[in-house]
């Protein structure tokens, strides 16, 4: 007899309605070409927002990263070609192309015009400034008179 281990699917059906994240609900990480996304990291500071996008094996100019209103997309479209010779002849030849595009919605506390990129080690990262008015503020003493 073979014991089949039975999935709870409830906890990952609520996890991913209620991170917001609608828009990719069922793909969670693929593509409409069953190609696995890449992961992403999003943190929060006081200053404001770290988006890290693993995607070893691109270059910095592979990628695009567009603000269209509130909401933040970044994508990459790559194409691998083999150069072969005129003498030679295959049989089989398997194309590699990699393509992706996440989106993100931004709260309105960040200050988009200072959004920033750089990409190292396999690794996209985007830096989302917050307003001022949205950092905290440091502790402040008010004298009794």
């Amino acid at each position: 007899m073979t014991l089949v281990r039975y999935k709870n699917e409830i906890p990952n059906l609520l996890t991913n309605f209620f991170n917001n994240d609608l828009e990719n609900f069922g793909l969670s990480n693929f593509s409409s070409t069953n190609t696995t996304l890449p992961s992403v990291n999003i943190k929060e500071n006081p200053e404001g927002f770290e988006v890290e996008v693993a995607a070893p094996g691109f270059d910095k100019n592979d990628f695009i990263i567009e603000l269209n209103g509130d909401v933040l997309t970044i994508s990459s479209e790559k194409q691998i070609e083999n150069e072969t010779k005129d003498d030679e002849r295959f049989t089989k030849r398997e194309f590699s192309y990699q393509s992706f595009t996440r989106s993100f919605t931004l709260p309105d506390v960040v200050e988009s015009d200072k959004i920033t990129a750089k990409y190292d080690n396999g690794i996209l990262q985007i830096v989302i400034p917050k307003k001022e008015e949205a950092k905290p503020k440091p502790v402040k003493q008010i004298a009794v008179k």
